[in-house]
């Protein structure tokens, strides 16, 4: 009996420390079209989506359902949006947005860490304005947070 009643003890100290990881993700969107004429950001998803329900698996290496998921039912309804200002204005890049920008993205990775999340990983990636022709441009960064 007590090897018994030890076992489940073990086992409850186990189910106890076994914690589910939840995880997250700030996307910073940051317009370099220049005059300042671009939208800047800092999205994140409130929507909670079941992966399941938008997933199909091929069934001999070709055919796959994938096209009965329907772009309505990937877009997210519900989502937070903070603004961020233009990396350019009239006259060009302007060193106060950046450092605005800089400001209001600390304060919300300091927010996610006071709110228990662990930054674990940061990538970026840009579309630069190609010049005269172009007039086109993002800075888009994502971070990535765990929490258990």
């Amino acid at each position: 009996m007590k090897p018994m009643l030890l076992a489940i003890v073990i086992a409850a100290l186990f189910a106890l420390d076994a914690k589910a990881q939840e995880y997250a993700i700030l996307t910073s969107v940051e317009s370099i079209i220049p005059a300042g004429i671009g939208r800047s950001r800092i999205i994140a998803a409130k929507d909670v989506v079941d992966p399941n329900a938008i997933t199909r698996a091929r069934t001999d290496g070709k055919r796959s359902d994938i096209n009965e998921v329907t772009r309505r039912e990937l877009k997210a309804d519900e989502f937070e949006e903070t603004k961020l200002l233009n990396f350019y204005s009239v006259g060009g890049i302007n060193f106060r947005n950046i450092a605005s920008n800089d400001a209001i993205i600390s304060a919300k990775l300091t927010q996610m860490a006071q709110n228990g999340w662990e930054l674990i990983f940061v990538t970026s990636g840009v579309e630069s304005d190609g010049g005269e022709v172009d007039g086109n441009g993002i800075f888009v960064t994502r971070y990535i947070f765990k929490r258990d």
